[in-house]
């Protein structure tokens, strides 16, 4: 993953290395991230994700490599602190007061900067306005989500890290937190985000890379990245008694196939060539279908065909 310009780059990260005992959570990583963009970073539980995310915001110290954000190392003291202003931070879970109310909550967290958004525009944003006067104890999941994003936004960021920033929300919150990180970009602020919902984040992400076992293994744009699978559609199904290579080799347009369980993905260039031969090839073995869907490639999709392995694996 080479870097892009540097001094047009909100992040620039080479050679990050982070151990814990014998576990090597990040190895050699090198990531840029360009102003202005949305970047994701995608990878299932136990990839390294969050352990970047802590370097990349100055919360840990990397054993090994170097970090600039905003063009500016991480140091202590004065010089940090102004970085660190420069900066919002909403994590998967963010622990706040649960006695304060929401108005208290922001109007707090906005006391600690200089300079900021208003705290009614912050409450608005997110679509609180009706949730100002209750206890943040007794806020749904979701309202505890948009509320650690009003905070992250309040003191008006240039760079906004989003962790895991909408699981186990509904639809509709979901699809609120999203139209908020539309207008934060349009306002020309940065986004990185780490995921593993994947219209999430071809939704939102200019950029994405994919991490396994601490290692970067692909990043472009969603749309390049699933263009090397060589095939648009998928054809998920159950066949008992049906082999992969039986397919590759009596199907014609198969790209690739592979299995998880007894689900089989058949990635093929051209649905309408290779569906009815499939058909005929199991009706002729005299086989049961037991299940059968087709759909587009996604992120997800490249992330197998790499790693043999799902996203949301541990």
């Amino acid at each position: 993953m080479s870097p892009g310009t540097e001094g047009f780059a909100a992040i620039v990260d080479t050679g990050l290395v982070k151990r814990f005992g014998a576990l090597c959570a990040v190895d050699h990583l090198d990531l840029s991230v360009g102003r202005g963009e949305c970047f994701g970073l995608l990878g299932p539980n136990g990839a390294g994700k969050t352990t970047t995310v802590e370097m990349l915001e100055g919360l840990t110290s990397p054993d090994e490599g170097q970090i600039q954000v905003l063009g500016a190392p991480w140091e202590s003291g004065r010089r940090g602190r102004r970085l660190r202003s420069r900066l919002g931070v909403a994590l998967q879970e963010t622990r706040l007061p649960e006695k304060l109310t929401v108005l208290e909550t922001v109007r707090l967290f906005r006391s600690f900067y200089r300079h900021g958004r208003g705290v009614d525009e912050v409450i608005g944003l997110l679509g609180l306005e009706e949730k100002v006067r209750e206890q943040v104890g007794r806020l749904s999941g979701g309202q505890r989500q948009r509320l650690s994003l009003a905070v992250a936004l309040v003191a008006a960021p240039e760079l906004l890290f989003l962790d895991e920033p909408t699981t186990g929300l509904d639809p509709q919150a979901r699809r609120r937190i999203w139209e908020v990180i539309h207008r934060f970009r349009e306002e020309g602020g940065t986004v990185f985000l780490t995921t593993h919902y994947m219209d999430e984040a071809y939704r939102l992400c200019d950029r994405v890379a994919i991490m396994d076992r601490g290692r970067g293994i692909a990043c472009d744009s969603p749309d390049a990245l699933i263009a090397t699978l060589g095939a648009n559609q998928v054809i998920e199904c159950v066949v008992p008694g049906l082999s992969p290579d039986q397919i590759s080799s009596q199907v014609p347009g198969v790209v690739d196939v592979d299995a998880g369980g007894e689900l089989m993905r058949v990635r093929v260039a051209d649905l309408a060539a290779s569906l009815p031969p499939l058909l005929d090839l199991v009706h002729g073995m005299g086989l049961t279908l037991e299940s059968l869907s087709t759909r587009q490639a996604t992120l997800e999709d490249v992330y197998i065909k790499l790693t043999g392995r799902e996203l949301r694996d541990g």
